[in-house]
C-alpha cells in the first residue's frame, strides 16, 4: 500500500491504525478513521509518518 509512505497533516483522517511519529519525534497511537492532531511537543500544524517506515 503506497499511500502508507505518505506524511499526513494535522487535520487528516488517519488512513489505517498504527503506531505515527510527527515532526518532532513523538510517537502516538491513532484508529483509522481518526483525525491527526496538532504536533504533542509544539502544539502547532506537523505532519505524521506512520512508525513502520521511520524504522531503518
Amino acid at each position: 500500500m503506497e499511500e502508507d509512505y505518505r506524511e499526513y497533516r494535522t487535520g487528516q483522517g488517519v488512513p489505517a491504525s498504527g503506531e505515527y511519529i510527527c515532526q518532532s519525534g513523538k510517537k502516538a497511537e491513532f484508529n483509522e478513521n481518526d483525525t491527526f492532531p496538532v504536533c504533542p511537543v509544539s502544539g502547532e500544524e506537523t505532519t505524521w509518518k506512520h512508525d513502520k517506515y521511520e524504522q531503518s
